[in-house]
């Protein structure tokens, strides 16, 4: 850089210009590096290489390096909290024509990992100026670091004329303090660059992460000529791109730097268990939630209870503020799967339900007993009878029975029966009595019973027909052959009457 530029270099508290030793600039070198850089002053020991600049620089020799090598030049660390611009002289050159290498920029945080580069460059041929606005907040500390990649070309990269300047930079907007932002998992995470400076429609803006992926600039509103906000969107987030990003952007001067933020990616809350059953009803559950062990993050603000027929499709959730609940209007006898949700601070903070609880409501006491009991046939000894068909509605369980209870007097004693009856799916239901007595008064119920309780049908009185002898069925008349005959032993007659002669046979 020109002399004139230098000689204004102690009117800056951080200012080096590598006459003098690089370390009391507080400047030092990685101890694990590839090669390092060198202290040049062409002026004390000249040099006939065209191609080295001249004054006092801090130099890597790419010459005889292999592609991938690595140093690194570290400055003093920035404690204030404040805006900070860093302004450098930097120069590259190659007698080939290809360029010897990168000069990448850092800014570490807290002697934290190097995470990527702010700003490079790899060509220039002259010496030329550029500039960081870093904005810096306690308790943090930040540091620059210079680093020189080689390509495996010979030539010099350099840097000089290193001034930490107290005010804005002239040419890099400067960022506000950003943020932290928590999300949960799925939901968009946007980061809100407040910067001030002007802003032209040739920089560019984007949100930098360490070990994570960057974010595209998703909109960009200027209030003035002194003042912007860019908006970045982490889209989806996920575990993974959990960590610490930073704004960024690259003018034609410089690049601008925030602090970095975090991004904090909560995981929405899942019981591990099922819920527990306390009691059961026909048409309750009581239930005890069982949510204090989680897969996901706290804390808890909700919990809802959903449920469900196992068979159907049937669903309902219902929100509650106590460990136990009582779920009601229920149906009877039926099989209910039940699972918790817990839900965080923040958009999609519900977690997926917990693991279900598979359980079954008692029976209920029947509706009513069997309706329109009548007869459809009455014989000397069977009745058949039929009733109204009923369903689930009525019976109130899926288990029941249905008999046939019916009494009758028989030898002076009364007599009680009953029969089960396997009809009751039937469109027309039907029983038939059997084995009764002619001409016999017989009493006739139904009786509907479950686990639960039972209900009767009104009494039916009904009475067989008389058994009336009939004719003897042709198919038990048979012929015989002539020696089949049934031949009468004939005795001395017992009695004569006239004409008419008796025997005893």
């Amino acid at each position: 850089p020109a002399c004139f530029v230098k000689s204004f270099c102690f009117y800056f508290a951080g200012c080096c210009t590598f006459d003098e030793p690089f370390s009391t600039c507080g400047y030092s070198q990685s101890d694990d590096d590839d090669l390092n850089w060198d202290q040049v002053n062409t002026l004390t020991k000249p040099t006939s290489d065209q191609w080295m600049p001249s004054g006092s620089f801090m130099l890597v020799n790419t010459s005889g390096r292999y592609a991938g090598q690595k140093t690194h030049l570290l400055m003093p660390h920035l404690k204030e909290n404040d805006t900070h611009c860093i302004d450098f002289h930097y120069y590259i050159s190659s007698k080939s024509g290809s360029s010897p290498g990168t000069l990448n920029v850092y800014v570490k945080v807290n002697d934290g990992p190097i995470g990527n580069p702010v700003w490079n460059t790899s060509t220039t041929g002259t010496w030329n100026r550029a500039e960081l606005a870093i904005s810096t907040f306690w308790p943090n500390f930040y540091q620059v670091v210079f680093e020189v990649v080689t390509s495996g070309h010979p030539g010099y990269v350099a840097i000089d004329e290193v001034k930490v300047l107290g005010h804005p930079c002239t040419k890099t907007p400067h960022f506000l303090r950003l943020q932290s932002v928590e999300v949960n998992a799925g939901q968009f995470a946007t980061f809100q660059c407040t910067a001030n400076g002007k802003f032209s429609p040739s920089d560019r803006l984007w949100l930098q992460g360490i070990y994570v992926r960057d974010a595209p600039l998703k909109n960009i509103k200027v209030f003035n000529v002194r003042r912007f906000v860019a908006l970045f969107n982490v889209v989806n987030a996920t575990k993974r791109d959990a960590g610490n990003y930073r704004c960024m952007i690259r003018t034609e001067g410089g690049v601008g730097v925030s602090n970095y933020a975090e991004l904090i990616v909560k995981e929405p809350p899942v019981p591990i268990a099922p819920p527990q059953l306390s009691s059961v009803g026909a048409t309750y559950l009581w239930i005890q939630l069982n949510a204090n062990s989680i897969n996901g993050d706290g804390p808890i603000i909700q919990r809802e209870v959903e449920y469900r027929t196992s068979s159907g499709s049937w669903y309902d959730i219902q929100p509650v503020d106590s460990t136990s609940y009582k779920i009601g209007h229920l149906d009877p006898d039926t099989e209910y799967e039940i699972s918790v949700l817990l839900t965080r601070p923040g958009e999609g903070g519900t977690g997926s339900p917990g693991p279900a609880l598979k359980t079954r409501t008692k029976c209920a006491d029947p509706m009513r007993g069997p309706r329109k009991l009548e007869v459809v046939e009455i014989k000397s000894r069977q009745i058949t009878i039929c009733w109204e068909p009923f369903g689930y509605n009525v019976t109130r369980c899926h288990r029941y029975n249905l008999t046939v209870h019916y009494r009758y007097q028989a030898g002076g004693q009364e007599q009680v029966r009953e029969e089960v009856s396997w009809d009751t799916e039937s469109s027309h239901p039907q029983h038939t009595i059997t084995n009764l007595s002619p001409y016999t008064n017989v009493s006739i119920k139904l009786v509907l019973m479950n686990p639960e309780g039972r209900k009767e049908s009104q009494e039916l009185v009904v009475q067989t027909d008389e058994d009336v002898p009939s004719a003897v069925p042709l198919e038990s008349i048979q012929g015989s052959t002539f020696e089949e005959k049934i031949f009468l032993q004939w005795r001395e007659p017992v009695q004569t009457y006239g004409v008419i002669t008796l025997y005893e046979v």
